[in-house]
């Protein structure tokens, strides 16, 4: 059986599993689509981090290009306005 760490920094929860080759893969149970590698706890978050910015933005135009709306100021923007169904 293979130890992993759960983690958190309050906003973020990570599961961290020994990679291997060294550091660790890193996972969000809140996000299955977030994996990551890092080499030490402070850099998991960093990339983490990182790379839920970037699934937002994939994500938001993703959501464009299906739904032929208008371009957000910030990717974030995307989830946050109502629907034109809602209006």
């Amino acid at each position: 059986m293979s130890v992993t760490y759960t983690v958190s920094d309050g906003k973020l929860m990570l599961i961290l599993e020994p990679a291997e080759e060294g550091g660790y893969i890193v996972t969000s149970p809140l996000d299955p689509q977030l994996i990551t590698q890092a080499e030490t706890l402070e850099e998991a978050f960093l990339m983490a981090y990182d790379a839920r910015e970037l699934l937002i933005q994939g994500r938001a135009e993703l959501a464009r290009q299906f739904s032929g709306t208008r371009e957000t100021s910030s990717p974030a923007e995307a989830f946050d306005q109502p629907s034109s169904e809602s209006q």
